[in-house]
């Protein structure tokens, strides 16, 4: 089958101090469409070697980069914005094929992801400090905002766009060279993006792009050299844990959004169109791949069985196919293991009790391909409880007692998002202070907005990506001390 001429386009060696370049000793690797579950092309495999390189030239552009006028920075993030735009049908349609979602999901996650930038191309110019007297009236208190230096910027593959663009603009903004690392199963969406930034005129060596397939090898080095001064990952809780230890070495500054266990919670008098509506979104967003996908559904249980009746009608009509058919609602799951886990979680909760209302059955032909599956009276003990399922997998329970659900909800590691649905605004705000989530989502399923600060709690991870705090990340305070003497005569 010819390569289709997006991949094409797109460079596929590793882009250093600006110029693209292979792998050291010419290291390749697969990059696989999970809707077939064979190669689309290949990438540069990068080595250590690569990875100090990549290092070297952040230190070395990072100086210069600093010292860079707060609106040229803005301007070429301003510049990206309008490019990612005007390539909008190109990189869905890259993304699509890399990962799988629906061409549709795709084209929504090129204008989100396009959003960060012109977000923070206008915070770029509003980073302040502050001038204010000792109170003692003796010094000037002098407090300035600079950046942190050479960042890796780590992304997973269930976002591949926009997960890169949340991180890269605020350290754009705020005068940050990095090192850009995207997952082995997504490099292409990301290497696209480096090429855009480059022509949007990013200069060379602010951002360093190295795809790798061992990461592992490639990142442990960087982050206890003590060149990395910030850390941003999105990815798994167990490996944000590995990471974070390697931090503490140099004590490098870290930004972890981490995994989560999301309660979406529809209470007695709920409208149940929208709560329907908003656990679609909730749970079947990116066909489930998502941190903020709901994990767990509670539905009290006077409404339940007509909820669990909506809810199995508006699954069982998505259609399941390659994200680039027309008509498709769930594209593929990432790879076997992605579909071999959610397979595994489905048959423990059947084992346990829980009854499929739909789906719950592995299709046949190629491809990672899982259906939309509703698991109704789940106990529980089933191991889908504290594991996220990352699938279309809708798994419901019931409740009986506000104080009681809240207990269970909290009952986890994670603290990313929740979702509660109801129509009482006291038991709105009570039940949404109450839940130990870094964001609520109030009668609605989807809460990611480049405006707002996206991050969790607990084991979901550290510091906040997106909103006016987006950029904090990337900054540093400076104090100077500045005696003044009295007026003579005073």
């Amino acid at each position: 089958m010819p390569t289709p001429p997006v991949i094409q386009a797109v460079p596929k060696e590793l882009h250093t101090a600006g110029t693209w370049h292979p792998a050291q000793d010419n290291r390749t690797m697969p990059v696989d469409n999970p809707a077939t579950a064979t190669p689309l092309c290949h990438v540069a495999d990068a080595t250590p070697q690569d990875g100090r390189r990549a290092l070297d030239a952040a230190r070395e552009a990072q100086h210069a980069w600093a010292a860079t006028p707060p609106r040229t920075r803005s301007e070429i993030l301003r510049r990206a914005h309008e490019i990612i735009l005007s390539r909008t049908e190109d990189l869905a349609l890259l993304m699509t094929l890399e990962m799988g979602k629906p061409l549709a999901e795709a084209r929504g996650e090129v204008t989100y992801a396009a959003e960060f930038f012109r977000w923070f191309s206008e915070e770029a110019v509003r980073i302040d400090g502050g001038y204010a007297t000792s109170p003692d009236g003796r010094n000037r208190h002098l407090v300035l905002r600079q950046p942190v230096g050479p960042c890796l910027l780590i992304t997973p593959w269930n976002f591949p766009l926009a997960m890169g663009t949340r991180k890269i603009g605020p350290a754009i903004a705020a005068g940050c060279t990095m090192i850009l690392k995207p997952a082995p199963q997504t490099p292409l969406s990301t290497l696209a993006l480096t090429q855009i930034l480059t022509e949007a005129g990013l200069p060379p060596g602010v951002l360093n792009t190295v795809t790798t397939s061992d990461a592992a090898a490639v990142v442990e080095p960087l982050l206890r050299g003590g060149g990395i001064r910030k850390l941003s990952f999105t990815g798994s809780t167990q490996v944000g844990r590995i990471l974070l230890a390697q931090c503490a070495d140099t004590v490098v500054r870290t930004s972890l959004e981490l995994g989560g266990n999301a309660p979406l919670i529809v209470f007695d008098d709920a409208d149940l169109d929208a709560a329907v509506d908003g656990a679609m979104v909730a749970k079947m967003r990116n066909m489930g791949e998502a941190c903020t996908a709901a994990n767990r559904i509670y539905v009290h249980s006077s409404v339940a069985e007509e909820f669990a009746t909506r809810l199995t009608a508006r699954m069982a009509a998505l259609t399941v196919g390659d994200g680039t058919a027309p008509g498709t609602d769930v594209g593929p799951l990432i790879d076997a293991a992605g579909r071999a886990k959610v397979e595994r979680l489905v048959r423990d909760a059947v084992d346990r009790g829980a009854k499929v209302l739909t789906g719950g059955e592995l299709p046949p032909g190629e491809g990672h391909f899982y259906p939309p599956t509703v698991l109704a009276q789940v106990p529980r003990d089933a191991e889908l409880t504290g594991t996220e399922i990352f699938g279309p997998v809708a798994a419901l329970f019931t409740f009986d007692d506000e104080d009681d659900v809240v207990q269970v909800a909290n009952d986890t590691e994670w603290g990313l998002v929740s979702y509660v649905f109801t129509r009482d605004l006291d038991r709105a705000l009570r039940v949404g202070e109450r839940l130990e989530t870094g964001m609520v989502g109030l009668n609605t399923g989807l809460v990611s907005n480049p405006a707002a600060p996206f991050g969790g709690v607990k084991q979901s991870g550290l510091g906040r990506e997106g909103g006016r705090v987006g950029i904090e990340e990337f900054l540093e305070y400076k104090y100077l001390a500045v005696p003044v003497s009295a007026r003579p005569g005073s």
